[in-house]
């Protein structure tokens, strides 16, 4: 069997045409991204966010730095120390990308809460299973994008792919 059978299947399914546009939309209308994520989908954050800089001149901001990670950690609880980085990080004419592979990571469901709660635009990448918590909860998001796999590796790559649409 092809190692990458499922990757091409899911690409082959992703319908990513109506989302992308919003995405694009909400792109070309803020200056300013930030961009959160765990884990693998981080690591997309942190190379997406160098491409947003150098093609398209925007301040964007990634959780990624290891002191200011482990210091909101330490002093707020991991699963509140991506919020707090929102509070520190977010302006007038910023967009928060949400991006969590399974739509559970509570982190993440907390800080589009807060998005929610202060009218800040943001938009939402999820894969696994389509009544995910951040998917279903996101009511106010610019673009909800969800992809239909169980694999880590497949979500992070289509998302990749989404977000580097626009470069």
């Amino acid at each position: 069997m092809n190692p990458f059978s499922e990757y091409i299947e899911t690409l082959q399914s992703a319908h990513m045409e109506n989302e992308f546009e919003k995405f694009q939309e909400a792109f070309a209308k803020h200056k300013r991204i930030i961009i959160l994520g765990n884990g693998g989908s981080n690591s997309v954050a942190s190379h997406i966010s160098q491409d947003y800089m150098k093609f398209h001149g925007k301040k964007v901001s990634v959780f990624s730095d290891p002191s200011m990670l482990t210091m909101l950690a330490n002093d707020f609880g991991y699963e509140n120390a991506y919020q707090q980085f929102l509070k520190y990080h977010v302006e007038s004419d910023t967009l928060v990308i949400l991006m969590s592979s399974g739509g559970e990571s509570e982190n993440i469901i907390k800080c589009q809460k807060y998005c929610e709660e202060k009218n800040i635009s943001y938009g939402v990448l999820t894969g696994f299973s389509p009544n995910n918590r951040l998917k279903t909860r996101s009511k106010s998001a610019m673009f909800n994008y969800h992809i239909n796999s169980e694999s880590y590796g497949v979500v992070e790559c289509v998302h990749q792919i989404f977000l580097h649409g626009v470069v």
